[in-house]
């Protein structure tokens, strides 16, 4: 790690502050992971449905996805660091409490709060590099270092999730209490205390957060409820969230603070990274979820064997700050973004055929070019997603990208879910996977289909990475 963040020539000082956010973001790789590999065991423990066990996962990303824009904005009004090392904080504890949990509920409440904490801690992690790091080819390297450490964390994460899941699933909560501490303590020492924000006028939008995070959570229980829910309070739960959305445009426009400048929307390049980042996300932690009950539940393979089984997907752990700069050096964030988001598709496409007794050298080119994929995509979008933005706005790039990030993973989760619990049960456990699986591979077609129209953006051909 520390060889790949000097390679790109930025100062010790420098190093030492990217490694303490890189370290963050590791943390917050592995944490999802290992609760990911950890979930039928709770299911077991706990006696949850499928619909309970998806909001263990979703909780945790509606919090994220659905509090990042507040957690942006309060980064930009009342100091970058102050924000991180807070949330750090709240982080460490409630995700250690999600190992005391003895019931369904207790576990998603612990789960959404930490959700919560991430989108404090992770906007104002980004931004403490986009306003640390040159715009260019200093930042663009550290970003790709940032967001293949992120991946890192995932796999590690799938391993170390199944090694703990082995002991007690509550380990997988206990045990990173000890990294997150030394992440805290060195974050105290290596991330520098920025400026005070000057907030003469200014204040926090309450109002557009809690509209903006109602509209996330209706619309993802409306979806996840399709499947076992009556019509009109499906259509009703959509419709509630879906309107909320206007009232929140409405009371951005109003605020003299507003939580989101609607003008950054007028970047179209920004709009179109989120609306694949979204589309992106839900797909790969859709796959995902039903892989592993997949992998479990219907062919009854151990945690241990699952998380081996998954690791092939860390080769963008490896591939994201070695291959992909070189690759955006060369043809740009554009055609490297869309390269990645094909090979989703052909992943997804290539697990349809999924029978109730594939061994694994079957499944074994779904998961290397899923791994390909996210190495290509991820990185890049985080550069486009923040490129040309103010220095002022950059907690707000950084959040917006997140909250698409986490609000797409939500979204691929409760689809998956309504699709797969929906099924009759008539229909063979190989068929209802194969119906769930459309989902991701749908969610990418669309995302490549959007990434297609920035492939004349010269905008996105132009950005050189260091190294």
């Amino acid at each position: 790690m520390s060889a790949l963040i000097a390679s790109g020539g930025p100062n010790t000082h420098k190093r030492g502050i990217l490694l303490v956010l890189c370290g963050a973001i590791f943390l917050e790789g592995i944490d999802v992971a290992m609760l990911n590999v950890a979930l039928p065991s709770i299911r077991a423990d706990l006696g949850l449905s499928t619909g309970e066990l998806q909001w263990v996962m979703s909780a945790y990303v509606l919090g994220y996805g659905g509090f990042m824009l507040l957690g942006g904005r309060a980064a930009d009004l009342f100091g970058r660091r102050r924000m991180f090392v807070l949330w750090l904080t709240v982080f460490l504890l409630f995700s250690g409490l999600g190992g005391l949990a003895t019931e369904g509920w207790t576990l998603i409440a612990a789960r959404f709060i930490t959700g919560v904490a991430a989108a404090f801690m992770t906007p104002a992690g980004l931004s403490i590099i986009t306003t640390g790091f040159a715009e260019g080819p200093e930042r663009n390297r550290a970003l790709l270092i940032y967001s293949g450490t992120s991946a890192g964390g995932f796999t590690v994460g799938l391993v170390a999730g199944g090694l703990l899941t082995a002991v007690g699933w509550r380990w997988v909560f206990f045990a990173p209490l000890v990294v997150s501490f030394l992440i805290l303590l060195a974050a105290l020492v290596y991330v520098p205390a920025s400026e005070r924000p000057d907030r003469s006028g200014q204040r926090v939008d309450a109002a557009g957060a809690l509209t903006v995070t109602g509209a996330l959570v209706l619309i993802v229980l409306g979806v996840e409820r399709a499947g076992h829910t009556e019509l009109p309070v499906t259509a009703g739960t959509l419709l509630a969230g879906l309107a909320l959305l206007p009232a929140f445009v409405r009371i951005e426009r109003r605020c003299a603070a507003p939580l989101v400048n609607l003008h950054i929307f007028r970047n179209r390049t920004l709009v179109r990274a989120n609306l694949s980042a979204t589309l992106f996300s839900a797909g790969f932690f859709g796959f995902q979820f039903l892989l592993v009950l997949y992998l479990q539940e219907l062919r009854g393979w151990s945690t241990l064997r699952t998380s081996f089984a998954m690791l092939v997907i860390g080769i963008d752990a490896v591939l994201s700050p070695t291959l992909t700069p070189r690759l955006v050096s060369r043809f740009g964030n554009a055609r490297v973004i869309f390269g990645g988001l094909l090979l989703a598709v052909l992943s997804y496409a290539l697990f349809l055929p999924v029978e109730a007794d594939w061994s694994y050298a079957a499944m074994f080119p779904s998961l290397i070019t899923l791994g390909l994929a996210f190495s290509l995509a991820y990185g890049p979008l985080t550069i486009v997603a923040t490129q040309g933005v103010p220095e002022e706005e950059q907690g707000l790039a950084g959040a917006l990208l997140y909250t698409a990030f986490q609000f797409g993973a939500a979204l691929g989760l409760s689809a998956v879910a309504a699709v797969t619990t929906s099924a009759p049960a008539t229909q063979s456990p190989p068929d209802v996977y194969r119906a769930g699986f459309l989902v991701p591979l749908a969610a990418a077609a669309l995302a490549a289909a959007i990434t297609a129209f920035s492939l004349r953006s010269p905008t996105l051909h132009e950005v050189p990475v260091a190294g």
